[in-house]
């Protein structure tokens, strides 16, 4: 059973055919690209949005726009993907990580104000497995601190806080839409923000650092090089793509949540066992089914657990690698504070198979597997 399997649901060929033999346009910014964009702005109510070749490059353009420069201190969680600290380092900055919460796996919201330094620019929460950081608490410090917020919602999309969709919050939000999240292009990504004195240097920035956007609106009567830029800007085929899965936004939903809600229910056993954990939703957040994890006892578990699921010809696997202790995180930053969650909590993970095409029947098979698994061994300080 695989781990992944990308979206499709029926009419992302037909609009990709739509693409390139009715419009005739397969370069970005086409008919898909804005059917796209404006159904993020009116489901999440965002005043702009721009899809990006992924959400790495939204990280870039958010970076950018943020102002970040070479010297400044960006503060962000160590459990997360490269991408959320590379777009920061190429702009010159340094990460600053701190500790986790346990619970969510997501930034812990109260080691983020001792970690200010005067060199402090930007904090950037990173939404894990779809699940809302405590962002009233964090816009507060960023407020009180003058600081940028950079949401990274890769695993975001279709997901709340308090009612107010994730990447809507922050400064930026930045999407993704790789082959592995809830809504596919293949590779893609969107940024968000509600200022609209970033539109047009961000509409610059993705067309290679000239006035081409403008220049489309009849704003002016001729498009040149204006500034800094580079290209981020998606095909149009790759909307195409994307945009026959934002028509059926709620249904995926729905089938994703009712896959997370089976494995949460059939799982509870082995909690009350004390043999493993179960993802913790708190009240504040409405999720999006993005990833189901468990948790087991230690490392050492969890390296047998994952042999035995692909003995059963199940593939299960774990997540990040805290940025802290890579070689390119040493270099490019450092951890303040104490690590009292990041590495255990991370070594304790266990990622089950969770796609759109995955039916209730193969969920069962992962639930058996699991519950036959006969070397759990008890958590402790539960």
């Amino acid at each position: 059973m695989s781990f992944n399997r990308p979206p499709f649901v029926g009419k992302e060929t037909e609009y990709i055919k739509e693409a390139v033999e009715k419009n005739g346009m397969i370069c970005g910014d086409g008919p898909f690209t804005k059917k796209c964009s404006q159904w993020m702005k009116d489901r999440f109510q965002t005043k702009n949005v721009l899809l990006t070749t992924s959400c790495t490059h939204a990280l870039e353009m958010a970076a950018f726009l943020a102002d970040i420069q070479p010297g400044d201190e960006v503060i962000m969680p160590s459990y997360t993907f490269v991408s959320t600290a590379d777009a920061f380092v190429l702009r010159g900055a340094t990460c600053v990580f701190v500790d986790i919460r346990p619970d969510t796996m997501n930034i812990d919201e109260t080691k983020i104000e001792e970690a200010i330094t005067e060199k402090t620019k930007a904090i950037v929460p990173v939404h894990y497995a779809g699940v809302s950081c405590a962002m009233d608490e964090i816009m507060a410090i960023a407020k009180k601190y003058n600081l940028k917020v950079v949401e990274d919602a890769a695993q975001g999309v279709n997901a709340f806080y308090k009612g107010k969709a994730l990447g809507t919050i922050g400064d930026f939000g930045c999407y993704s839409f790789h082959e592995t999240k809830n809504y596919s292009m293949g590779e893609g990504g969107a940024i968000l923000f509600q200022d609209d004195r970033y539109l047009e240097p961000a509409e610059i920035l993705r067309e290679k650092g000239t006035n081409r956007s403008q220049y489309f609106r009849g704003q002016i009567d001729k498009y040149t090089w204006v500034g800094y830029g580079s290209s981020y800007l998606p095909s149009d085929m790759n909307a195409a793509y994307l945009w026959a899965q934002l028509e059926e936004a709620d249904k995926i939903n729905d089938k994703r949540l009712s896959i997370w809600n089976f494995y949460h229910e059939e799982l509870k056993e082995l909690e009350d066992k004390g043999v493993l954990e179960r993802p913790y939703i708190p009240e504040y957040a409405t999720h999006n089914a993005h990833m189901y994890y468990i948790k087991v006892k230690d490392l050492r578990v969890r390296t047998k657990l994952l042999a035995y699921l692909k003995e059963c010809g199940i593939l299960s696997v774990f997540h990040y690698v805290p940025l802290h202790s890579a070689t390119a995180g040493k270099k490019f930053g450092r951890f303040h504070g104490e690590d009292v969650y990041t590495t255990k909590e991370s070594e304790r993970l266990c990622r089950l198979p969770m796609y759109y095409s995955l039916s209730l029947e193969e969920a069962a098979e992962v639930v058996k597997a699991l519950k036959e698994f006969p070397e759990y061994e008890t958590i402790e300080d539960r």
